[in-house]
């Protein structure tokens, strides 16, 4: 598959946000939850039917209406934990992608699925729920490290999806800002004042990522 046009819809998941409890018996409340689906699912300008999110700050929202993880990555992790196998959905994605990853994804892009259309917004920042997730400490620190991250996609056109269809690539504005590239100015170059500059003028890179850009660039300011 030439990953410069598009990728594979390998494994579409939902999942609706459940309550449940950590160690110390607090109670934590998440839709990282998610089920793989078979057949049509109608895609909303804010979710996939039948999905949600429990953190309406961090996660969901026009910018975040899917998230989206790549195949390729389960191997790494299966070999890297020891973990004879791993369902899609462990990262709480909705769409799991064949032939696309951070580093072929670019701010802007905008991909045609089924009958919707739809542009990637931002990468994902992960959070402490992904260890929650797989009881396994230090996931999103992992993460965080590796740039394994996910990317969120907004909704440009509404429709209908299913597992097994191809994410055609139809235009690509911002070729210079890969996922990889913003995930290395978030967690790696974060005193990069040039290229955090041009972040938050970025207008295609959701609203909440700049506002983090715009953030620090005036921390380093002051």
């Amino acid at each position: 598959m030439d990953r410069r046009n598009g990728g594979r819809l390998q494994s579409l998941q939902v999942g609706k946000p459940r309550t449940m409890e950590l160690p110390n018996g607090k109670p934590w409340h998440s839709g990282i939850f998610k089920q793989p689906v078979e057949g049509p699912v109608r895609l909303g300008k804010t979710n996939l039917e039948g999905d949600g999110q429990a953190d309406l700050k961090n996660h969901g929202g026009s910018d975040k209406a899917i998230l989206a993880y790549a195949v390729r990555h389960y191997d790494t992790w299966q070999k890297e934990l020891g973990i004879s196998e791993l369902n899609y959905g462990m990262f709480g994605e909705n769409f799991t992608v064949d032939g696309l990853d951070e580093e072929t994804v670019c701010i802007g892009d905008v991909y045609q699925v089924g009958t919707a259309r739809l542009q990637v917004s931002q990468s994902r920042i992960p959070c402490w729920k992904l260890d929650q997730r797989w009881e396994v400490k230090g996931i999103a620190k992992r993460i965080t490290e590796n740039g394994k991250s996910g990317w969120y996609l907004r909704v440009l056109e509404e429709g209908v999806v299913e597992a097994g269809q191809f994410l055609t690539l139809i235009d690509r504005p911002v070729p210079q800002w890969n996922i990889q590239a913003v995930n290395d100015i978030l967690h790696r170059r974060n005193q990069d004042a040039e290229a955090i500059q041009e972040l938050c003028g970025l207008s295609l890179l959701a609203d909440s990522m700049r506002k983090i850009m715009k953030s620090r660039l005036k921390s380093m300011r002051d």
